[in-house]
C-alpha cells in the first residue's frame, strides 16, 4: 500500500478542482450567456418579468450537459484512473 504524502494531496486536491470546473464549466457559460441574452431583450422591451429566465436558463444547460456527457464521463474516468494509480502505487 502506497502512503499519500503532502504533497500528493495537494495535487490531487488540484487536479479535483480542475476537474470540477472542466464539469460544471460549459453548463455555467451556457447559463452565464443566457442570462445575458434574455436580460437584454427584457432590457430593450421593458419586460420585467423575473421568472422569464428560468426556462430558457433550464433548457440550455440540459442541452449543454446532454452534449458533454462524454467529455464528463472520460474526464471523470481519467481522474478515478489516476487516483487508484496513487493510491494502489506503482
Amino acid at each position: 500500500m502506497h502512503s499519500l504524502d503532502a504533497a500528493d494531496m495537494l495535487a490531487l486536491a488540484r487536479a479535483a478542482l480542475i476537474l470540477l470546473l472542466t464539469i460544471a464549466g460549459p453548463m455555467l457559460i451556457a447559463s452565464l450567456i443566457i442570462g445575458v441574452v434574455i436580460g437584454l431583450v427584457q432590457a430593450l422591451t421593458q419586460i420585467q418579468e423575473m421568472t422569464l429566465t428560468f426556462v430558457p436558463k433550464l433548457i440550455a444547460i440540459g442541452i449543454v450537459l446532454l452534449l458533454s456527457l462524454p467529455m464528463i464521463g472520460a474526464a471523470l474516468a481519467h481522474f478515478m484512473a489516476e487516483l487508484s494509480a496513487r493510491i494502489t502505487g506503482p
